[in-house]
């Protein structure tokens, strides 16, 4: 027990050096900056806008800005941009999802001057041209909805965020093949939300001050604010099935809340993880020893900023392995609250040690700080873990309890005249 809480202390101890290392502060534009400095040999910056799908005024425009990321400009060409970056060694990505729109680029130390402003003058200067919509960004929204489309897990994910929340987090973050989306539609949008106030700087593998300085010379147009409107974020529920007839016989069961998202599903989902510590141990979820060979149940739970879907994909090949899966995860699912004692500490620690991995990878420091600095919000490691930590049996059974009694939201992907029904789940 003595060894047990000196780890503990070693652990937080550590934790809380690795956090001061991570400085927060906001540059003359009103645009929030956060960075680390922990010797990497290459460093990365993000530009986080508030550009997600929820906020866009037609379906599809949010998906288009993503793909208009580093085109053309009015300082370089599309094709000047991925020549000087190839010549920089630099790879530059675009991301999106249903809150935000990542723009990312990862190069060596020295270039950052080059790349914070690729970065800055699509912000400040893209030309969102008409050709550039027909030739290049139209084609890939349309590849990328196809490809989402004959995915189940991903298709099952799309169409539970339209049950769960219908608009806003319920709006797809691909655009609809042959839905029409203008070059003018996308502009105005970016207008819309490409201000101070609506942006956050990430960066690994440099100091603030240094990011700061830069941003304060390639943002010197950025002076409009911006605050994109959204209503608030109500859970509904509901029942979908779609024919397929490729990939995995796909299940999807889950529940939603609104407010806040609570550390309480962050300890629930880990204890239904069927995913074992070692290779040779069935691991501490209820679910491990029902699920048949060749069916996988994973445990889904996305926080967003005034809501959470939480629920469980269950794929495999056959119809019969599925509902089999489904059943037993289902029940697990109405136990699962009675959780205390030795157990809930197994789930705690392991809701622990996946939101301090999260602070180990470029994408996790994106996907977990970036958020939280662009709304205000504590942004630290340390605060993650104490949330997770005040965890006790009472909130958890009484969040587990509460996320029971809404209207479950289930989406069966496949042979939908053999997949289960909700009802003959237990729904």
């Amino acid at each position: 027990m003595l060894a047990a809480r000196a780890s503990a202390a070693r652990s937080a101890s550590r934790i809380a050096r690795n956090a001061r290392k991570f400085a927060t502060v906001v540059d003359s534009a009103g645009v929030k900056v956060a960075a680390a400095d922990n010797g990497e040999p290459t460093t990365a910056v993000t530009f986080l806008v508030k550009a997600g799908s929820r906020y866009e005024p037609k379906p599809g425009v949010a998906h288009a800005l993503k793909n208009y990321a580093f085109k053309s400009t009015d300082k370089r060409s599309f094709l000047g941009t991925v020549r000087e970056a190839e010549l920089y060694g630099g790879v530059l990505s675009s991301s999106l999802s249903r809150e935000h729109l990542a723009l990312t680029a990862e190069f060596l130390r020295g270039d950052e001057a080059f790349f914070v402003d690729v970065l800055s003058s699509f912000l400040t200067s893209a030309k969102f041209t008409r050709y550039e919509l027909t030739e290049t960004v139209g084609p890939v929204c349309e590849a990328e909805s196809t490809a989402a489309l004959h995915d189940p897990a991903t298709h099952a994910l799309e169409l539970a965020h339209a049950l769960a929340f219908r608009n806003g987090l319920g709006n797809s973050i691909f655009a609809t093949p042959g839905h029409h989306v203008t070059a003018e539609d996308v502009k105005a949008f970016a207008q819309s939300v490409f201000g101070a106030g609506n942006v956050a700087v990430l960066g690994t593998g440099i100091e603030a001050g240094a990011l700061e300085e830069l941003l304060q010379k390639s943002l010197g147009k950025f002076s409009s604010s911006a605050s994109p409107s959204s209503t608030p974020s109500s859970y509904f529920g509901g029942e979908s099935r779609i024919g397929a007839h490729h990939g995995p016989q796909t299940v999807f069961v889950g529940f939603g809340t609104a407010g806040a998202p609570a550390p309480e599903l962050a300890v629930l989902a880990s204890h239904l993880d069927p995913t074992p510590s070692v290779k040779w141990s069935q691991g501490t979820s209820p679910i491990a020893a029902s699920v048949p060979a060749g069916t996988s149940v994973r445990p889904v739970l996305l926080p967003y900023s005034d809501a959470s879907l939480f629920g469980l994909l269950v794929q495999g090949q056959t119809t019969a392995d599925v509902k089999t899966a489904a059943k037993a995860a289902v029940d697990a699912l109405k136990t699962a609250g009675s959780l205390k004692g030795e157990e809930l500490q197994k789930a705690v620690a392991k809701a622990k040690f996946s939101a301090a991995s999260a602070f180990d990878v470029r994408d996790g420091l994106v996907s977990t700080v970036g958020p939280k600095i662009l709304s205000g919000s504590p942004a630290s490691i340390t605060d993650a873990i104490s949330a997770l930590e005040k965890v006790d049996a009472s909130a958890y059974s009484k969040a587990a309890s509460s996320l029971l009694k809404s209207k479950p939201t289930f989406v069966a992907v496949g042979d939908i005249a053999s997949l289960p029904y909700a009802d003959e789940l237990g729904l």
